[in-house]
């Protein structure tokens, strides 16, 4: 379990005191995929790297697995660190080494066996899918395989607690689900809680299991990712859900609806059929919904006439077919 305490992180400089981050408290769970999201200059990378004290914080304190890293030794942190690895948006692989000895990399320096790292090191590359790509040098990858070299080189001293700071964000849409799925795997069979820091909302809806919103250094809003989805309490959270500019205030005559998509079937015509089965005329509003196996993320916003039995029609039949929805 990591705990974030009251944690501040303050820059000072000539020409000022800078607040990156003021006052964060979350808790993550052993075995969760937790997402930390928001805009640019939010504070979430400063966070990260606060996790694992690579930015020693202000005040307030990390608690690893009961242990408070504020209060370790030099020795001992660089010890607890083995326990959590970490990704990035640039890869970080090291270019004059190939695939297998970027991997054992962290191994060496922790002491171990070269036989021994290797043998871990291929293990990891048969989890990643890159068994083929032993020799292969970072030059000669796509973004997609660098990115899986990462994870591999992350996971390599049995790491307990993955950190990715917008790992996907360089990534185009087929890669980034790829490696979102990777990454699901890995949590799934390897029980590596992963903690994803992005500033797109599709990357938290598709794995995370909660996420906590940044807003000017501080947390907006946190819990579930499917009750924030559903109904969003902070500006930023709907700012974050409705990225083309609040586009639930764009018609005002009649009643809009919000349905959320967290995963089911997405052959399932639940617009159409509702239109059909109602007997009621919707225009689309707003609509950001995604496939990932079969299964739909995302939402639709809709709006129907001002008129109650219309309405009544539309909510029994969303109730009905156990559909997630809100009214604006």
């Amino acid at each position: 379990m990591i705990e974030i305490n009251n944690l501040s992180k303050v820059y000072h400089s000539d020409n000022g005191d800078i607040t990156a981050l003021k006052n964060i408290n979350i808790t993550i769970n052993d075995g969760e995929i937790f997402g930390i999201i928001g805009l640019s200059g939010a504070g979430k990378s400063t966070l990260v790297r606060c996790i694992n004290f690579l930015e020693k914080p202000t005040s307030g304190d990390v608690i690893i697995d009961g242990k408070s890293l504020s209060s370790l030794s030099t020795k001992e942190l660089l010890q607890e660190r083995q326990n959590i690895g970490m990704i990035f948006q640039g890869f970080n692989l090291l270019s004059q080494r190939n695939v297998i000895k970027n991997i054992c990399y962290p191994l060496e320096i922790a002491g171990v066996k070269k036989q021994d790292a290797v043998k871990r090191a291929k293990e990891l590359l048969e989890i990643v899918g890159l068994s083929d790509k032993a020799k292969a040098y970072p030059s000669q990858l796509s973004g997609g395989q660098k990115q899986r070299v990462a994870i591999a080189r992350a996971l390599a001293a049995k790491t307990k607690y993955l950190l990715c700071d917008e790992a996907t964000s360089a990534l185009d849409p087929d890669t980034t689900r790829s490696i979102l799925d990777l990454m699901k795997k890995i949590n799934e069979t390897m029980g590596v809680t992963i903690i994803v820091i992005t500033h797109e909302m599709r990357v938290i809806e598709s794995i995370c299991d909660k996420v906590a919103v940044l807003d000017n250094s501080e947390v907006a809003e946190q819990g579930n990712v499917a009750d924030i989805f559903k109904n969003p309490k902070s500006d930023i959270a709907r700012k974050l859900i409705f990225p083309d500019g609040h586009k639930e205030n764009e018609v005002t005559n009649g009643r809009k609806i919000r349905i959320v998509f967290n995963g089911e079937n997405s052959y399932k015509p639940v617009f159409a059929n509702m239109i059909f089965e109602c007997k009621v005329s919707a225009n689309i509003l707003h609509a950001e919904t995604e496939d990932v196996d079969g299964k739909a993320f995302g939402q639709l916003l809709f709006e129907i006439p001002d008129n109650d039995g219309d309405y009544e029609r539309v909510k029994k039949y969303l109730d009905d077919n156990k559909v997630v929805y809100s009214e604006i």
